[in-house]
């Protein structure tokens, strides 16, 4: 069985990925669940806790990544909706969240 080709290509910054790393483990794998699920059907992820477009910024997204505190989220912005092309551009904690 061939493996499926991802449907969206989904970038990260440098800050996100220094956040991803910065992650407890349980959160990694939570994450890479998330860009696995943005890699697979777009940039709109209602059943993650918190979804939601960001308010004053265009074509941005953000959920957490867990209940409590702390709690972790992730903002990811759509670059190009006809060649599906996104962004992540924060992994971390909700109080340094940049909204």
């Amino acid at each position: 069985m061939s493996q499926q080709k991802p449907e969206w290509t989904v970038g990260m910054t440098r800050k996100a990925a220094k956040g991803k790393n910065n992650l407890p483990a349980e959160m990694q794998i939570t994450f890479l669940a998330l860009f696995a699920l943005l890699r697979e059907h777009g940039p709109h992820q209602p059943r993650w806790p918190h979804y939601g477009k960001l308010e004053g910024k265009k074509d941005t997204f953000h959920c957490h990544l867990n209940r409590g505190r702390p709690t972790y989220v992730v903002v990811w912005h759509l670059m190009d909706k006809e060649q599906k092309i996104m962004e992540v551009q924060y992994v971390g904690t909700h109080e340094n969240a940049p909204y």
